[in-house]
């Protein structure tokens, strides 16, 4: 019988990619930056970014996940992560954050408040970001606390909106009021908003953002 395989991994550049949007008011700007959902892509989540009553205002810029695939419509996708060598995964994609941070600050005149903003899949490196990279607030929807930010780096998150639809079958209202929870124990500044809908974004979440850009613009 052969021996079994031995398994190593191996440092590999890849390069990945985000999307911008400019506001038409002078700058400096306020930055956001969004991450999107599995099986998304960075310009449909700057859609939904930019809907956010006064996000036109920021300058609004949408993360894509390093691992693209093809749906079978042909269209390209990505995601973050699976399990397979998930803690190198983790910090691959917490060093590309900050990678994209460095370049967003080179090529475009930001200033003043930046905020972290996750959907579902995304919204776990939303928290990851937040937690490595200094901000004045992080807003998500429908996605857990990350065991890994609970384990060590909750009490550097700023202050939290977590927003979820009541009919939501993915991110269910157990795990939500355990996460709301679990954030307080932790002393960080946490709001729930529960709406109607389900995996999605909706106006009523929307508003609760818009209220979040709004607070920190206005300074402590």
């Amino acid at each position: 019988m052969p021996d079994p395989a031995v398994v190593h991994t191996v440092e590999a550049r890849v390069h990945g990619r985000y999307v911008a949007r400019v506001p038409a008011v002078p700058p400096p700007w306020p930055l956001l930056v969004g991450f999107h959902g599995y099986g998304q892509e960075a310009s449909g989540h700057l859609d939904d970014l930019a809907m956010i009553p006064g996000a036109l205002d920021w300058l609004i810029v949408s993360v894509q996940g390093l691992h693209r695939f093809y749906t079978r419509q042909d269209t390209i996708v990505a995601s973050w992560m699976t399990r397979e060598d998930r803690e190198l995964a983790i910090a691959d994609n917490v060093d590309y954050a900050g990678r994209v941070l460095d370049d967003v600050r080179r090529r475009y005149p930001v200033g003043g408040p930046l905020v972290f903003a996750g959907f579902s899949q995304g919204g776990a490196m939303a928290y990851r970001a937040a937690a490595r990279y200094e901000a004045q607030a992080l807003i998500v929807l429908a996605a857990d606390v990350p065991p890994d930010v609970a384990a060590g780096t909750a009490a550097r998150l700023p202050p939290v909106l977590l927003g979820r639809g009541v009919s939501d079958a993915s991110y269910a209202e157990v795990k939500f009021m355990s996460d709301l929870s679990q954030l307080r124990q932790m002393g960080v500044p946490v709001s729930g908003c529960s709406f109607d809908g389900g995996h999605e974004w909706s106006a009523a979440f929307r508003e609760a953002a818009a209220a979040v850009l709004t607070r920190v613009r206005s300074g402590p």
